[in-house]
């Protein structure tokens, strides 16, 4: 009991923080997701033990150029680094290696293509429309948060076929499918109160937002299996670390600027 007190206090002290700050300004924003991105890369470097101070450089400037946003160039480039490593990990994760990364170089440049960069467009996602738009981000958090509960509920009640047991033996198919649904019919009614993108333009977002955040959740477990650890970190009592809970949220970042920028 006491457990599940802790674990609920917890989180509702780091949505209403993450609310706080989207909402308040977008200094406040770009702040906390920067603090976001530098544990992240604490908690990535213990887990592939890795000891560099360049991540961390990165998190910082990357903040920064993504605050100024003033050279779209950097931008680009930075996009095809970062969905290049994410495409890499995917076909990682359906590997029979269970040794990446081994060298430091490999280290280096996963902790910053694979965390600095994606936290960068995790920031960039609310100035997508030239100005700052708490809602975007907002709307994306909904459309993560209900795939999660509903993924976790229907797999529980009735999920009865692993959606990938070697690496998650609690993620199903059923929960997976049902996660993507219940999403998709978020994003429909998140068109008439944030009205920013039209309702089909949502859904496909949506349905970016559910299978990306679930292969990024499924990577981090991969690295945590290889690292013979439950959970990322213990920042965040009952939950485990920084890493654990945005894992799907910048890992699907890159993939959903892509998109709201080039397609839309």
């Amino acid at each position: 009991m006491s457990n599940l007190i802790t674990r609920a206090t917890s989180g509702v002290i780091y949505i209403l923080l993450f609310l706080a700050a989207i909402l308040y300004s977008k200094e406040s924003y770009v702040i906390l997701i920067t603090i976001f991105g530098l544990l992240s890369v604490w908690e990535f470097s213990k887990l592939v033990k890795l000891n560099s101070i360049v991540p961390y450089l990165f998190v910082g400037f990357l903040g920064y150029a993504a605050y100024a946003k003033n050279d779209n160039k950097l931008i680009w480039i930075l996009l095809a680094f970062c969905l290049i490593c994410g495409i890499r990990l995917i076909i990682y994760l359906y590997s029979k290696k269970n040794s990446y990364p081994t060298h430091n170089f490999e280290k280096l440049d996963l902790s910053v293509r694979y965390i600095a960069f994606s936290f960068f467009f995790l920031i960039l996602i609310p100035f997508t429309t030239g100005n700052y738009n708490p809602y975007i981000i907002i709307g994306i958090l909904v459309l993560i948060w209900v795939n999660d509960s509903f993924a976790y509920l229907i797999g529980k009640n009735f999920g009865k076929h692993k959606l990938f047991e070697k690496v998650s033996p609690r993620k199903t198919i059923e929960g997976f499918i049902g996660g993507l649904i219940f999403s998709s019919l978020s994003a429909i009614i998140l068109s008439k109160y944030i009205p920013v993108f039209s309702t089909l333009n949502w859904v496909i977002i949506a349905l970016i937002t559910s299978v990306f955040g679930t292969l990024g959740d499924l990577v981090e477990s991969k690295f945590k299996r290889q690292a013979k650890v439950k959970d990322s970190g213990s920042i965040m009592p009952g939950h485990g670390g920084i890493l654990d809970r945005l894992d799907s949220l910048f890992f699907l970042a890159p993939f959903v600027y892509l998109y709201i920028n080039y397609f839309i």
